[in-house]
């Protein structure tokens, strides 16, 4: 239904009745946000940003997971404790933006990755992952000689694939899908804006332009052509930015079930 009122006529829309096929076809919705050039701009911004942040969370993550499921580390208790702990106390959104402000990251693309290197959610799932694997590689590696790091990028990174992939599609999607940090800490710099926030203030100004539905039908009354209504643009910016998605989780869909189901039971 979303899809097909995307390639509707948006006027045509607001009198109601589009199922699974649109009746009065059209491109306008779709033309009317891909031909703004910053579209493209905060698209590139929105991709760079997803690929690293999930490359650096992933593997950071799963750095700490490993370190605190070690029994040899006296403190992982400690640790694991204050990381689960930020579950459920948040500073609040002030105190962040003055951190994130003192820290230098405001206008900067920076504040997309480094504050959610490390979150507890993913790092409880891959620990308990780990500690579902063999002791014996690890100690047999030791015994070969192998330092931590080795263990860690050689035997306990390929084997924790399924969860991997599954953390990664979690952050992809939430980094993807991101737009309040744009408005709290980059809405002054439009080199640094994202597609989501930028398809945030179209939606906005289709909401201020067209107002109501009854608007929208007298406009369709007469005549009016080529406008777009707030229920158009949800519709086109909802396919518009789950297209990427749907085209990455074919080739993680494998890992998926099996990497959440491993990393949430041990026996």
């Amino acid at each position: 239904n979303t899809l097909a009122v995307s390639f509707n006529d948006a006027l045509d829309s607001a009198k109601g009745g589009i199922h699974l096929w649109p009746r009065k076809f059209t491109l306008y919705n779709y033309q009317s946000l891909l031909t703004r050039s910053q579209i493209y701009h905060a698209s590139l911004v929105s991709v760079l940003r997803t690929v690293l942040s999930t490359l650096f969370c992933t593997f950071s993550t799963a750095m700490v997971a490993y370190t605190l499921s070690r029994k040899e580390f006296v403190l992982r208790k400690l640790f694991s404790f204050i990381y689960v702990l930020t579950m459920y106390i948040d500073g609040g959104l002030i105190p962040n933006y003055f951190l994130m402000r003192s820290l230098g990251l405001t206008n900067n693309f920076w504040v997309y990755v480094l504050p959610g290197l490390v979150t507890a959610f993913n790092l409880i799932v891959i620990r308990t992952y780990i500690n579902g694997l063999p002791e014996s590689l690890i100690e047999s590696a030791r015994v070969d000689g192998a330092g931590e790091f080795t263990i860690f990028t050689k035997i306990v990174l390929p084997l924790c694939k399924p969860v991997l992939a599954t953390i990664a599609l979690f952050v992809a999607v939430a980094n993807w899908n991101s737009w309040f940090d744009t408005f709290l800490y980059n809405s002054s710099n439009p080199k640094l804006s994202t597609l989501q926030y930028e398809l945030m203030k179209v939606l906005q100004s289709a909401n201020s332009m067209t107002g109501s539905l009854e608007q929208a039908l007298a406009q369709a009354a007469t005549g009016t052509t080529n406008t777009i209504t707030p229920r158009a643009v949800r519709a086109t910016m909802t396919v518009i930015v789950t297209i990427p998605i749907a085209v990455v989780y074919p080739f993680l869909q494998r890992y998926f079930v099996h990497g959440l189901t491993l990393g949430g039971i041990k026996e």
